[in-house]
């Protein structure tokens, strides 16, 4: 079951046992985590689960999927180079321990 470490915009951090499979999305409303909205539920048609990707968990986390830079750009908050959508990083064994922090508005 892999850990992942939400990092609010104050600095605090919270760490959630999530299902592989799950996307980071899912863990974040699964435990009421501030800071990712969610507003289509996950069907990539909004960018209220924007988040950042540490830069150490970069790589393992992929690239960005299609279609996730044009929605990025209706963001609320800064776009990085480390952004992404929470509902498209799916949640393997390797994954245990991913670090994301959250923006400090979604809308």
């Amino acid at each position: 079951m892999p850990q992942v470490n939400f990092v609010a915009a104050d600095g605090s951090i919270t760490t959630c046992s999530a299902e592989v499979g799950d996307t980071v999305m899912q863990t974040a409303m699964a435990n009421d985590i501030d800071g990712i909205v969610a507003e289509c539920g996950g069907s990539m048609m909004c960018a209220t689960c924007h988040c950042y990707v540490d830069e150490a968990w970069q790589d393992q986390t992929g690239p960005r999927a299609d279609g996730e830079d044009d929605l990025l750009d209706c963001a609320s908050s800064e776009v990085r180079p480390t952004s992404r959508l929470s509902c498209q990083i799916r949640l393997t064994p390797a994954l245990d321990g991913l670090v994301v922090h959250l923006p400090d508005s979604q809308q």
